[in-house]
């Protein structure tokens, strides 16, 4: 998630209080497919958007400023859940030991056994994107005619992607932002209409293109998921130091070549191109709040010249430090960061 994107949620979000989530919309029944308790913890916060769109079918989209999110809800092999990740990163750790981690674009398949009671990780502290819960009793006998026509049915679904409780991640693609972009365009009248409609074209899609090798995409163990956050935690309380590959891989006893790849699998950056992201991301805030010289904010961000840590800011907003302090104090634009 951008700069923008990151400020852009904090100014939606900045009414609503800490540890809240504030939900807008038809909230679902006690006992049905979306009944689930919810804890953001005393420091996160988010705003949900609930349709319901046909019985035993609802959609919610999500927006959080949060480090995890715990929900508390029935394990149900007949509810399939299905999350798009629209923005940001997200994790759940899952039956068995394993986890998963979607980045913006991935789909993510599951049936409410294999969840839970999980907490759903936010890496990166941010995250924005959907979810349809569907329940087979519920809609019996009030399946929309189009997908009746096609044949579609939530059982089959169910069987092709999450047979034997195992969950299926489907990596971001063209047909998935066709099908989930458009529902962040359209004025509030046609919310719901339009959720109607692709959530059928969702559903026709995904009764297409079958199970396809989708299992399995972006799994890993959770005890390694774990120590990569610890990993993290290490890193960015201390901007100041560099630490190496081998350095971790010996502290932390796990492989290098594994620690490189679940950090990226976490994180969704090597570990070299997310610090120097986030260090920047830190300077950033500083230039945005504080009058400290730039020469003092790149000491504190971990770089041990202004000029090398004047090249990394370029690189990362496209504006020399002391041009992004000017806009800030000014109220101009905030400077680019990778999406």
């Amino acid at each position: 998630m951008g700069e923008e994107d990151r400020i852009r949620l904090e100014q939606e979000l900045a009414g609503v209080p800490f540890g809240t989530l504030r939900l807008e919309g038809v909230c679902p029944s006690e006992g049905s497919a979306w009944d689930a308790q919810v804890d953001l913890g005393s420091q996160g916060r988010g705003r949900g958007e609930i349709f319901s769109l046909f019985p035993g079918v609802y959609l919610i989209c999500h927006r959080f400023l949060a480090k995890r999110v715990s929900f508390c809800h029935p394990a149900d092999r007949s509810v399939l859940e299905i999350t798009y990740c629209r923005r940001g990163r997200a994790g759940w750790n899952l039956k068995g030991g394993a986890a998963v981690y979607l980045g913006p674009g991935d789909l993510f398949l599951r049936t409410t056994d294999c969840c839970a009671g999980s907490q759903m990780e936010l890496p990166l502290g941010c995250y924005e994107g959907v979810t349809v819960a569907l329940a087979q009793g519920e809609g019996q006998g009030h399946w929309p005619a189009v997908l009746e026509e096609a044949g579609v049915t939530l059982e089959e679904l169910c069987r092709i992607y999450c047979g034997e409780g195992q969950p299926a991640v489907l990596p971001a693609s063209y047909e998935l932002e066709e099908i989930f972009a458009p529902l962040y365009r359209q004025p509030p009248a046609l919310r719901l209409p339009y959720c109607r409609l692709k959530v059928q074209e969702l559903l026709l899609y995904l009764w297409g293109r079958g199970r396809e090798a989708a299992r399995g995409t972006g799994r890993h163990l959770w005890g390694q998921a774990q120590q990569i956050r610890e990993i993290h935690e290490l890193l960015v309380q201390n901007l100041d130091r560099r630490f190496t590959i081998e350095e971790l891989s010996r502290r932390y006893l796990i492989d290098a070549s594994s620690l490189k790849r679940g950090f990226k699998a976490v994180y969704g950056q090597p570990i070299a191109s997310y610090m120097k992201e986030y260090r920047v991301r830190r300077a950033m805030e500083l230039l945005r709040t504080t009058g400290e010289p730039i020469a003092q904010i790149a000491a504190q961000v971990g770089y041990e010249s202004q000029g090398k840590f004047t090249r990394a800011f370029q690189d990362v907003t496209h504006l020399l430090p002391k041009e992004y302090r000017k806009l800030a104090l000014t109220g101009g634009a905030p400077a680019r960061t990778p999406k």
